[in-house]
């Protein structure tokens, strides 16, 4: 069974940066790409960025992109998010997901993931 445990999200002002972690178990880590989603209030949940199996590849969601990093340590079946100049609008419950199947490539399509961790809350004060 493939458990994915996030860690690292909390209260942070506009400007700051935050780093955020997901440990994965269950199967072997560097088979598989990772993606990081979030949703907030009232919203769908939608890709911030995923990576591929390898760490090459990354996609960024267009709102994060130059202000996020994925990276991914496979020797420690982890994926981060670094996520800098936080906005308040980036407020959201932030999830790690692990897709079904291997691939070379990255996964962007939600349809795609089938597992899930229990989320971390991000919230950014203006």
């Amino acid at each position: 069974q493939v458990q994915l445990v996030e860690s690292g999200g909390g209260l942070v002002e506009a400007g700051g940066s935050l780093r955020l972690s997901c440990a994965s178990s269950g199967r072997t880590f560097s088979s598989y790409g990772m993606g990081w989603f979030r949703q907030a209030p009232g919203k769908e949940r939608e890709l911030v960025a995923a990576i591929s199996r390898s760490g090459g590849s990354p996609y960024y969601g267009d709102s994060v992109k130059g202000r996020f990093t994925i990276s991914r340590d496979n020797a420690k079946n982890t994926v981060y998010l670094q996520m800098n100049s936080l906005k308040p609008e980036d407020t959201a419950v932030y999830y790690c997901a692990a897709p079904g199947y291997s691939r070379s490539y990255t996964h962007t399509d939600i349809r795609a993931y089938d597992y899930w961790g229990q989320g971390t809350q991000v919230t950014v004060s203006s």
